[in-house]
């Protein structure tokens, strides 16, 4: 597995190498061993899976306030996605910065997002599924979410918007009092 730390604190590439034969192929996408330094104490508690039809559709961006804040590791199984890490850490150098990458069932990347940062994908091809490991329990109440188009953040999405829920359009702006989440 290789690591390639992103300039959000936390927050890194993860691929792996696949050996193959003429039977198929098999790589390795979860190690403790080789994640401790990002993972830290952390371990995975919860394993989610989403489907999304539409090209374009945009998921996100979601987050947990602590004590229920979560480490998550996103993988790519059946299609393509722009996906996001958005921090939100407050007194982080990269505070209110987002960075993406393209995870895709061709590339074998992962993204490892840590505490504090809010997650979104969009869509580069229909019929997308995603594998996520979590680091805490789903909490809906501790659960909270941006606006995808939120202008402090500034997403530059690469497809127009084709579907978003009604919840995910009704997350609420970032005012300019927003100081951070506090761990």
């Amino acid at each position: 597995m290789r690591i390639t730390p992103l300039d959000i604190a936390g927050a890194a590439i993860l691929e792996t190498d696949r050996r193959g034969d003429e039977r198929g192929s098999f790589a390795r996408w979860f190690c403790t061993n080789e994640l401790a330094t990002l993972l830290g104490d952390s371990q995975v508690c919860q394993v989610n899976h989403s489907f999304t039809q539409e090209q374009g559709s945009i998921r996100g961006l979601h987050f947990q306030h602590p004590p229920a804040a979560e480490k998550k590791i996103i993988r790519c199984l059946v299609g393509a996605v722009f996906d996001v890490v958005a921090d939100l850490r407050a007194g982080s150098p990269t505070f209110l910065q987002w960075r993406s990458v393209e995870l895709s069932a061709k590339n074998d990347r992962a993204l490892l997002l840590p505490e504090g940062c809010a997650h979104g994908f969009q869509t580069l091809a229909s019929d997308t599924q995603l594998l996520y490991l979590h680091t805490a329990f789903y909490t809906p109440a501790l659960e909270a979410g941006l606006r995808y188009n939120d202008p402090r953040l500034n997403i530059a999405w690469p497809l127009p918007p084709a579907q978003l829920s009604a919840r995910d359009q009704q997350h609420p702006l970032l005012t300019e009092d927003f100081r951070g989440i506090e761990p």
